[in-house]
């Protein structure tokens, strides 16, 4: 069982947005020398310990809309933080364990037929104003982690940022799921083939991915938007999945 995990540490006063991506350079480099305590729960000495590790290795089905999508583990501490960190803080090492986390979820979620075609991984779009803040695209990294980790398993596996934001959607914060379904109905559509290179993609099945499922909304729009543009998505797989309440 991991340990109980630590209470969140308070955020350090953030860079400016241009400024972001040398912070993470910086940071990157820091952590190969100075390694940091576990993001999930604060042991030190390890940026991902392997208690928080464990937590991530076991797929089960997502609560979502979507019954074929799977997620690695539940959206709790030690999870949360890791996919906090690496999403906000730029502790970008933690793509590695974290998309082959998402990589099991991809297996999971396929079951026989993970090996039975070439696979593309799909990542949800992240808009220009949030990789901008953040100095990266989370998702797309994720995205692009598991694919080699499925790589490494025998799968012919790639990752391809095929999705674009169509139109401005609201914060989904404190929505339910009929509203959010509302406010993001249309709000996807796929790049044209000379954006993302599909003629090189032509025969391999899409799987959309991302770092968290809630109500499964975001998913169901990018999945209809595939769909409108002949590319149906043959599963979803997320990092983590909102638990929720009995009943």
């Amino acid at each position: 069982m991991p340990p109980t995990p630590s209470p969140a540490r308070p955020p350090s006063a953030r860079p400016s947005s241009a400024r972001r991506p040398l912070g993470h350079a910086l940071a990157g480099l820091l952590d190969v020398l100075l390694p940091a305590d576990c993001a999930g729960c604060g042991s030190e000495r390890a940026q991902l310990c392997p208690a928080c590790r464990h937590v991530l290795a076991t797929s089960r089905p997502a609560p979502t809309r979507l019954p074929w999508t799977h997620a690695a583990a539940p959206y709790t501490d030690p999870v949360r933080q890791l996919l906090l960190a690496h999403k906000e803080r730029g502790a970008l090492r933690l793509a590695g364990p974290l998309g082959e986390a998402l990589g099991r979820a991809v297996r999971s979620a396929l079951g026989a037929r993970a090996g039975a075609a070439p696979l593309l991984l799909v990542p949800m779009p992240s808009t220009r104003s949030a990789v901008r803040a953040r100095g990266h695209d989370p998702t797309l990294r994720l995205a692009g982690a598991a694919a080699r980790s499925l790589r490494r398993a025998g799968l012919d596996v790639r990752a391809a940022p095929l999705l674009r934001h169509a139109r401005p959607v609201a914060d989904q914060t404190g929505l339910n799921a009929a509203e959010r379904r509302r406010n993001l109905h249309g709000a996807l559509t796929v790049l044209p083939p000379a954006r993302t290179g599909r003629a090189g993609l032509a025969g391999r099945h899409p799987v959309l991915v991302d770092d968290l499922v809630t109500t499964g909304a975001s998913l169901a729009e990018a999945a209809r938007a595939l769909a409108d543009a002949g590319l149906p998505a043959r599963a979803g797989a997320t990092v983590a999945a909102t638990v929720r309440p009995a009943g």
